[in-house]
């Protein structure tokens, strides 16, 4: 009997090159489960990718796509969807391509809400590069370049996306499947600017040199670890400090989208010039 993932997946690129026990397989089956559960069309989806682990997942798709460079999938999607408003733009990236050498791009994309969802495979270091520490590598962390413990304050991704200006934003984990799933749905489904924040294992880098063991025991520490919008909200910061606090934090309609106003404005200048 065939397998939803049968229809989206390209069998020839497979076995994938994740290590054993990397979140990045199960974020992408939420990404595969969420596209079917939608019902879009398949050949107007185009997946756009950078550079590092979780960018891998565009070859392994079968969609439309670029693999492009390092920090640069949010420029090159933004492109894609301005020549054509019609295709399901997705980018898959990590936390150090979105928020390190693609920083700037990230927050312009959520300033703009052109309709574009991106999906963060955050896994807290640069694990295709050797586990060097990423903007989102929480404080006292041991990376290969933190070896004694990070003393950079890590970025809070959702605050950023929320305060630059992306419409939907939210935040789930590889332990929380069905809500990881159903929130990257939604963010198909939402017109303008989503990110979907998908907290990510990487046993064989961060887990090991954090000592926080296997992959069994890495979800069973995101389990532990996460706490419920609702629930964080009715506590007081230093009760939920250290916890990962998940949900949607932002599902705003009152903001127009981009290309729907460049199209508008296309045809002003047009009414214009026709004076």
């Amino acid at each position: 009997m065939a397998h939803v993932y049968d229809r989206y997946l390209r069998q020839d690129k497979l076995p994938h090159i994740w290590c054993s026990g990397c979140g990045n397989g199960i974020v992408t089956n939420a990404l595969i489960r969420a596209v079917d559960k939608a019902g879009i069309d398949p050949d107007q989806v185009v997946v756009i990718a950078g550079v590092g682990c979780s960018s891998r997942a565009n070859g392994y798709l079968n969609f439309c796509g670029l693999h492009t460079n390092h920090g640069r999938p949010l420029a090159y999607a933004t492109g894609v969807k301005m020549a054509n408003p019609k295709l399901h733009v997705i980018v898959v990236t990590g936390d150090g391509d979105c928020a390190s050498i693609g920083g700037n791009h990230f927050i312009h994309a959520c300033r703009r809400n052109l309709d574009i969802t991106t999906v963060i495979y955050n896994n807290d270091n640069y694990g295709m590069t050797g586990g060097q520490y990423s903007p989102t590598t929480p404080t006292g962390a041991k990376s290969k370049t933190t070896v004694y413990g990070n003393i950079d304050a890590p970025f809070d991704l959702c605050q950023l996306a929320q305060a630059a200006g992306a419409t939907y934003v939210a935040r789930s984990t590889v332990y929380h499947v069905q809500m990881l799933t159903d929130q990257i749905t939604k963010g198909l489904q939402h017109k303008g600017f989503s990110v979907i924040e998908a907290m990510s294992s990487c046993p064989t880098l961060f887990g090991r040199l954090n000592k926080l063991g296997g992959p069994a025991e890495m979800l069973q520490h995101f389990k532990d670890q996460s706490i419920m919008l609702a629930q964080a909200r009715k506590l007081q910061p230093e009760e939920i400090a250290g916890k990962l606090v998940l949900g949607t934090f932002v599902n705003r309609t009152d903001r127009p989208e981009y290309a729907a106003q460049y199209e508008q404005l296309k045809k002003a200048a047009e009414r214009q010039a026709d004076v």
